[in-house]
């Protein structure tokens, strides 16, 4: 990938006869660390001809008009006019450094096609010639320069250091094994820092997970008694105790847990301003409720440098040995029921913790329930690019209600074999999933914002599931692009519509393949209001502030106070997030996004479930309706290919509406054999930020109650069906929302557009049986021979016009 940027970055610039220093320069702009880290020391050493070449031509010709009179002849830029004399040693120089410089060129000349390796080598006659030919050098020198500095930052950024971390022994810490006489040491004591208003009963600190070598690899946790119900987390052991307990695990791979409990169902929130307040709705007003940074080394949890999982089996024994400490700590909660939940990435911690659950002789917790949200349950392919056409249709204002790009995306699902037909009940798996990548890049790459491999290759960064912290903090989660006017803007759209109707019908896109998502998030940012003002937010589609107003708990968890309240380590400040080294390595490429070298649950969910129905435990999934980064769509063809209480999938169509307590629609649920799948309507990716109230309503009635509300018994449904909620899509809302640091305005869109819309969707056959399974393996990408050979003729081509 890295001789492809930097080859097309000089494909940018060298068409001929029109050097464009702008569009390179705006090429390489784009290029980020990781997709020059692979360049090998030769590359460099070539990246470094042109500058040498420079500096001898510059010694040598500074003075002189002509370059001929004081070197004779000169190397062309494929070959060498007189090699007999070259190799007869019989050409003589007026001056040693003209023999220098032709031995350089003809090196360079002779050695293999790599990137930089035939530059501008070249002379000519006359005063404004050899400008143009300075002039020449120069641009290559400078994007010599640039590559080279981004290839340093490249390694720097995948060699950086490993954290060594570690946790902290504060006054007052008992010795021995871990007993109840650890509590005490664990209680929130101390005032928390500008907090005001009475708190319950909370624990906190570090809990080491016993894995062996690594004696300070810990999990942070922050635990709160049930309002009202002061000691009920202190209890002694009771196998008659039946009262529940909560965890909540945060996603990422490497968010902290304490995003939940400071934004989304936590007893505190910190707002945009900084400031903090009570939360009314907070899931401990319900519950025994603990918060948990993991996996080791995640927020204020710690790890030794060489002690980072290495993979999600690892995470689960390491959940597993703290939840043996904890237990020791907290007797009760050994034997009361454990509701294990969280959302994201926790959609590929939570079945594995489940599944080594199961196959412990003797687990230390009793799990009742599990409950994911916008869970990373699948591949790629399945939570991302499966859905986009479904995306669209909840959101057609992403598209400006345009009738042919909602038919060119459906084109490119139908190619792609994304496009898979639910049936309830369902007959027989769905084929492997795998994306067709881009094969070229087009013009769009200066007008549009990045293209779809470099979006790929980045998207550990840009688009870590859970991770709102980029996202709020104006970097790549929040899809942006160029300001530019809206003139300029309507002209590459009308550029784009006639690219799409001068493709051939029954083509993949080159440019982007079947990276769908990426194709329409570009499409918004640079043409639908209000992401063109500069903010595409994949967790909450509505939302098109720019920048988001922060939602940062920083300042509060790296107070002292609140660091010695809480028994922090003070080896580690608390970060939101941060790129999780699997196996003590930042290794996250085009082909495993994460590092993670961990199979995807959906490969598992059938025997999960066969098991959980031996051990008595359900199964929830629920999504929030204005996800687009794992929209409910690929939920739902993850449960359809699942098989649960020995039937595949669910065999009626979930179309019950469920309501909060003051009667709004909530939005959709469905109960089969065990397993609960809910819509949250009008919430995004962080289901409890959104929709605080109806979450707590979720919790009580789904979660931690036996609410029959949507299940399936005989032919009946409970709570009924409903017809207009029985499509592939639940229409998301009209209002949305733009400003800068906060919200400054909304937009509607106009009945009649919506109108019309509706009357085009109803007539549109959505969903077709896919004609063939995708077989291409990984991303296809262009020959970097080719590529290379294209570099050298275009220069030779400029070289050649100028002579």
């Amino acid at each position: 990938m890295a001789e492809i940027a930097l080859s097309q970055a000089l494909l940018d610039v060298a068409h001929p006869g029109a050097i464009s220093l702008a569009a390179g320069l705006a090429h390489l702009k784009s290029l980020r660390p990781d997709d020059l880290s692979p360049l090998n020391a030769p590359d460099v050493l070539v990246c470094m001809v042109p500058l040498l070449y420079l500096l001898l031509d510059i010694w040598i010709l500074l003075p002189l008009m002509d370059w001929r009179q004081s070197c004779g002849p000169s190397s062309r830029i494929l070959g060498f006019p007189e090699p007999a004399k070259l190799a007869s040693g019989s050409l003589k120089y007026k001056n040693p450094p003209c023999y220098a410089r032709d031995s350089i060129v003809q090196t360079i000349a002779t050695s293999r096609l790599d990137l930089f390796s035939v530059c501008v080598i070249s002379s000519y006659n006359g005063l404004l010639r050899w400008l143009l030919n300075r002039l020449l050098i120069m641009y290559t020198l400078l994007l010599s320069f640039l590559t080279l500095c981004t290839f340093v930052l490249g390694q720097t950024a995948t060699n950086q250091s490993i954290p060594n971390t570690f946790p902290h022994a504060y006054p007052g810490m008992p010795t021995g094994d871990f007993s109840p006489a650890w509590q005490k040491y664990y209680e929130v004591t101390s005032k928390l820092p500008n907090i005001t208003g009475t708190l319950p009963r909370s624990f906190a600190g570090n809990i080491p997970v016993n894995r062996e070598n690594h004696p300070n690899n810990t999990l942070f946790f922050w635990g709160w008694e049930r309002q009202n119900k002061n000691g009920s987390l202190t209890a002694p052991a009771d196998v008659n105790n039946t009262d529940p307990w909560l965890i909540w695990l945060q996603g990422g791979p490497g968010s902290s847990g304490m995003i939940g409990l400071m934004t989304e169902n936590g007893p505190i929130h910190v707002l945009s301003n900084y400031s903090l307040v009570l939360n009314n709705n907070s899931w401990n007003t319900l519950v025994d409720a603990i918060w948990i940074d993991q996996p080791v080394g995640t927020g204020y949890s710690t790890s030794d440098s060489t002690g980072y999982i290495p993979d999600e089996d690892q995470m689960a024994e390491d959940f597993l040995g703290f939840l043996a400490n904890l237990v020791k700590i907290f007797p009760s909660l050994a034997t009361r029921p454990l509701y294990l939940t969280g959302e994201s990435y926790a959609g590929t911690y939570i079945p594995y913790i489940t599944k080594h659950l199961f196959s412990t002789p003797n687990p230390p917790v009793q799990l009742r329930k599990i409950a994911i949200g916008d869970g990373s349950l699948g591949s790629l392919a399945v939570v991302e690019e499966l859905p986009v056409l479904n995306v669209i249709e909840t959101y057609p204002q992403l598209i400006n209600y345009d009738q042919d790009v909602f038919n060119y995306f459906k084109e490119q699902e139908h190619l792609c074999g994304l496009d898979l037909v639910l049936k309830y009940p369902q007959n027989g798996h769905f084929p492997t999933l795998t994306l067709i990548g881009p094969t070229s890049r087009s013009d769009l790459s200066l007008s549009l914002t990045e293209p779809a491999e470099a979006r790929v290759k980045s998207k550990s960064w840009q688009e870590t599931i859970a991770s709102k912290y980029y996202a709020l903090h104006g970097s790549d989660n929040q899809l942006s692009k160029r300001s530019e006017t809206l003139e300029r803007r309507e002209e590459k759209r009308a550029q784009w519509k006639r690219d799409l109707s001068g493709r051939a019908n029954g083509s993949i896109d080159p440019f982007y393949g079947c990276f769908l998502f990426n194709e329409l998030t570009d499409y918004a940012v640079n043409f639908s209001f209000p992401w063109s003002n500069g903010n595409f937010d994949v967790y909450d589609i509505p939302d098109g502030t720019n920048p988001e107003p922060p939602l940062d708990a920083s300042v509060f968890l790296n107070d002292n106070r609140t660091r010695a309240a809480l028994h922090a380590p003070t080896s580690k400040n608390w970060i939101r997030n941060f790129n999780y080294p699997f196996g003590s390595v930042f290794n996250r490429n085009i082909g495993n996004q994460y590092g993670d070298p961990s199979v995807e649950p959906m490969a598992f969910l059938s025997d999960l479930a066969a098991n959980a129905s031996i051990h008595n435990v359900s199964i929830i999934f629920y999504s929030g309706n204005d996800d687009s980064l794992v929209q409910h769509h690929g939920t739902e063809v993850i449960i359809q290919n699942m098989t649960f209480g020995g039937i595949q999938g669910f065999t009626q169509k979930p179309s019950t509406a469920w309501f909060d307590d003051q009667g709004n629609f909530a939005g959709i649920v469905h109960q089969e054999r065990g397993l609960t799948y809910i819509l949250f309507n009008g919430a995004g990716h962080l289901v409890p930020e959104w929709k605080p109230a109806q979450a707590l309503v979720f919790l009580r009635e789904f979660v931690l109650g036996s609410n029959l509300n949507g299940t399936v018994s005989g032919t009946v449904i409970v709570g009924g069906e409903n017809a207009t909620l029985a499509n592939d899509y639940l229409p998301g809302g009209d209002v949305f929302f733009f400003g800068s640091g906060k919200t400054q305005g909304t937009s509607t869109v106009p009945q009649a557009t919506q109108a019309a819309w509706r009357s085009f969707i109803a007539t549109a056959t959505i969903t077709t049986a896919a004609s063939h399974p995708v077989v291409t393996a990984g991303a296809t990408t262009t020959s970097v021979t080719l590529l290379r050979v294209a570099c050298v003729v275009g220069l030779a081509i400029v070289s050649m016009l100028l002579y």
